[in-house]
């Protein structure tokens, strides 16, 4: 079965650092005009080995959720077409945001 694509515009490129002082080592951002449970545009990971330069936007698959428990929306997963994501490089390329949430992570 074929996975959905989205375009996805990517406010937080790799390089970028929050308020916090969280550096993202992958481009991450959101899907214009779909909103998630925390009423704003749901967010995306690009996660991906050939992806390694800041993007401005992205189209891809999306191929997982992550769903935190402890917070109101859930992460969506995006990654090339022709390209395959495992849990474990999932986990590793979110590893920066995610420790701070008690989340799963659901492959599609």
């Amino acid at each position: 079965m074929a996975r959905k694509v989205y375009q996805a515009i990517i406010d937080r490129p790799i390089g970028y650092q929050d308020s916090f002082g969280n550096r993202y080592p992958i481009n991450y951002g959101y899907i214009p005009n779909l909103f998630a449970e925390d009423g704003e545009e749901q967010d995306v990971y690009i996660v991906s080995e050939k992806v390694r330069e800041p993007l401005k936007c992205f189209e891809g698959e999306l191929v997982a959720v992550i769903h935190r428990q402890d917070d109101v929306g859930d992460e969506w997963v995006l990654t090339l077409s022709s390209e395959i994501v495992t849990l474990e490089d999932i986990k590793e390329k979110t590893y920066f945001l995610e420790p701070y949430f008690d989340s799963t992570i659901e492959l599609l």
